[in-house]
């Protein structure tokens, strides 16, 4: 199964405490699906470096229908935006 991966947005805070959020926009080449993935892993080195991590897929539109826009948000809208991009000819504007 090949993947192709393109970040979104990744936020890490720490230092003792450290938490990842990162949302990744994936095409499943072999099913033809494309999706968000987030990760979100927990360090705790105050309990001898104890990391729990998550990860979960959505679909793009239940991604962009969560609360608030985050970097990834914006990152997924301006994407969208390119791969839908009209050009226009100025010329036939003109005429």
């Amino acid at each position: 199964m090949a993947l192709l991966r393109r970040e979104l947005h990744r936020q890490v805070t720490g230092p003792e405490i450290t938490n990842l959020d990162c949302c990744t926009l994936v095409f499943d080449t072999d099913a033809k699906n494309l999706y968000v993935e987030r990760e979100m892993a927990h360090l705790d080195v105050t309990v001898a470096g104890a990391i729990e991590i998550q990860t979960a897929t959505m679909d793009i539109a239940d991604y962009l229908k969560q609360g608030g826009q985050t970097a990834g948000h914006r990152e997924l809208w301006r994407l969208l935006r390119t791969l839908f991009k009209e050009t226009v000819d100025t010329d036939e504007l003109i005429h």
